[in-house]
């Protein structure tokens, strides 16, 4: 099942039919002990919807959530930013294999963007890129109930510069893409097997394309989601973006005008253009 968000009301896909989520709050759903159970028991009392065939112009599928991030948690991650930083190589080649994971603020809702809205790019950088990832959808209690696709945007140039440039090169206004729809966690789900595929389009034609596994990661999710609680509380849930494996070869970098195409199975495809 997927959550879906349009621009006035959220919808629950289950198989092929909609239903018309009156009164939901992403918020309140995930401050919910148990949400899971809780979204199981407004179904069950939901007429379908069979007018709405499909979601038009989804949403972006957050409300009040900031957006957090794992960094180097693929091989080719960690090997990407080995390349592009003398000074900083060897703490990267470090936290791949350190116990303690890298974990860093990326985003609040307002620098967010929706499947279809324009991502921003920096006037102080030359060498941009687009991060696909997984990102996971974390109620209050730290509890994994959903997936859905990021794109955590970042400026390669400024964080190979200095390390400690790490949040300008990562968070700026249109810096991430979250959506199209919340893919619903399930027992028998086994997301670590999808597949994660990549393509840039510039004037209609693709430049670059790249596919990895999210099996691919290297630390469990629940590792991730327990470092980033630690001594930090998210009273309406928390969207935590797993890293990438996929990265543009180093003589690349996104123009104005591009077009970011990123699927991942089960869930959909998030598409932004960029400006």
């Amino acid at each position: 099942m997927k959550l879906l968000r349009t621009a006035d009301r959220w919808l629950i896909q289950q198989h092929e039919t909609l239903f018309q989520l009156a009164d939901f709050n992403l918020d309140a759903w995930l401050a919910d002990e148990n949400p899971p159970a809780a979204l199981s028991h407004l179904l069950r009392s939901l007429p379908p919807s069979p007018q709405l065939t499909a979601p038009v112009l989804p949403a972006l599928p957050l409300a009040s959530q900031e957006v957090w991030a794992a960094g180097v948690t693929y091989q080719r991650s960690r090997v990407a930013r080995m390349e592009e930083s003398v000074i900083s190589k060897s703490a990267y080649d470090l936290v791949y294999d350190a116990p303690r994971p890298e974990i860093f603020f990326k985003a609040d809702p307002r620098r967010c963007r929706g499947t279809g809205q324009t991502l921003l790019l920096r006037d102080d950088s030359k060498w941009m890129v687009p991060e696909p990832e997984l990102a996971l959808v974390v109620s209050a209690r730290g509890q994994i109930v959903g997936y859905t696709i990021g794109n955590d945007m970042s400026c390669r140039d400024i964080e190979g510069e200095n390390l400690l440039y790490l949040p300008q090169a990562k968070t700026w206004d249109g810096c991430c893409a979250i959506g199209p729809a919340i893919l619903l966690a399930e027992p028998s789900q086994d997301i670590r097997s999808a597949a994660i595929r990549c393509t840039i389009l510039r004037v209609g034609k693709p430049v670059f394309t790249g596919e990895t596994k999210v099996s691919q990661i290297k630390r469990p999710f629940e590792e991730l989601v327990g470092y980033l609680f630690r001594n930090q509380t998210f009273p309406n849930g928390v969207f935590l973006l797993t890293g990438t494996g996929i990265v543009p070869p180093n003589e690349f970098s996104l123009a104005p005008g591009d077009v970011v195409r990123i699927d991942i199975d089960g869930i959909g495809t998030l598409e932004n253009p960029v400006g």
